[in-house]
């Protein structure tokens, strides 16, 4: 018994030995190579980050699948997202704070932001981050100007008797039309009042 421990001591030591060597072979390569050794590296000063925004904290807490699937309770996402894109689009390419959007929605920012994210992730809006008043915020865009039918809501043509006889040739036509003409003038003085 204290023959194989002797035995087993010694042949320890000489694989201590010979990784030792290895290891003194290795570091002279390195050397000859001119690889600097960890310990010499030379350390690049980081650059300070800026500060997360909540907005950019919330999407990287959250999966695609939770921002796609949000929802708002006892609320019409539906409905809300059309409201969002009228808002919006009213600003044209300039947009408007999200702030401003929660404030008129009546919805909390972290609510708000969650929709913004999802707006965003189904190309409806953009969100562009901006500076305001000494915080980071974002400024949100609209991407997809929403169809409006207002403009041909009252329109004859949609319930007019004669269509199928009206052509721009024919006896019953969108030129001579009687019907046509009073809808465009009523249309008209309508915008007039509303400016």
């Amino acid at each position: 018994m204290v023959q194989k421990k002797e035995k087993l001591m010694s042949d320890s030591t000489d694989e201590k030995e010979q990784i030792k060597k290895e290891l003194e072979k290795l570091k002279a390569e390195l050397k000859k190579k001119k690889v600097p050794a960890k310990k010499e590296e030379k350390k690049v000063p980081a650059k300070k980050e800026e500060k997360k925004t909540y907005e950019e904290e919330l999407e990287e807490q959250l999966s695609d699948e939770e921002i796609q699937n949000f929802q708002i309770e006892k609320m019409d996402m539906e409905k809300l997202t059309n409201k969002v894109c009228d808002i919006v689009a009213k600003y044209e390419t300039s947009g408007m704070l999200q702030s401003e959007l929660w404030k008129k929605l009546k919805l909390t920012s972290r609510d708000g932001s969650r929709l913004a994210l999802k707006l965003e992730r189904v190309g409806i809006i953009s969100r562009e981050k901006i500076l305001e008043k000494g915080r980071w915020t974002y400024k949100l865009i609209i991407k997809k100007t929403p169809v409006s039918t207002e403009s041909i809501e009252d329109a004859p043509c949609l319930t007019c008797p004669v269509e199928k006889k009206c052509s721009l040739e024919g006896e019953i036509s969108p030129r001579t039309c009687q019907l046509i003409e009073d809808w465009v003038l009523i249309s008209i003085t309508k915008s007039k009042k509303a400016k």
